[in-house]
């Protein structure tokens, strides 16, 4: 059974970083894409940041120079670093494998995986 535990978040001052992190279990992780999806109040969960298997990245314009995606293949673990951050940023972050057409950019790729976990909740505010 395929298994994402997101954690690190929290309450952040606008301007501050935070780390988050994402376990995954129940896949062959070293060979998927990941990413990190958002999901604000009342908006649709959207990609803001993806990696593939060989460690390539993308981001949304929103979070470009601002966020920086890794992952750790030994640990099947999956990281976002967040600097900079603004009120804007405030919502529930997800992980998930990704899916679809690397060169179509972030809008060509999907979650792979159906059972989201329970997101970890991103507060940015003074």
């Amino acid at each position: 059974q395929v298994q994402l535990v997101e954690s690190g978040g929290g309450l952040v001052q606008p301007g501050g970083p935070l780390r988050l992190s994402c376990a995954a279990s129940g896949i062959i992780f070293s060979i998927n894409t990941m990413g990190w999806y958002r999901q604000a109040p009342g908006n649709q969960r959207e990609l803001v940041a993806a990696i593939t298997s060989g460690g390539i990245t993308n981001y949304a314009d929103s979070v470009k120079g601002r966020f920086t995606i890794s992952r750790d293949n030994a640990k099947n673990t999956v990281y976002l670093q967040m600097n900079s951050l603004k009120p804007e940023d405030t919502a529930v972050y997800y992980c998930n494998s990704l899916i679809g057409k690397w060169y179509r950019g972030l809008s060509g790729l999907g979650p792979g995986v159906g059972n989201w976990g329970q997101g970890t909740q991103v507060t940015v505010s003074s």
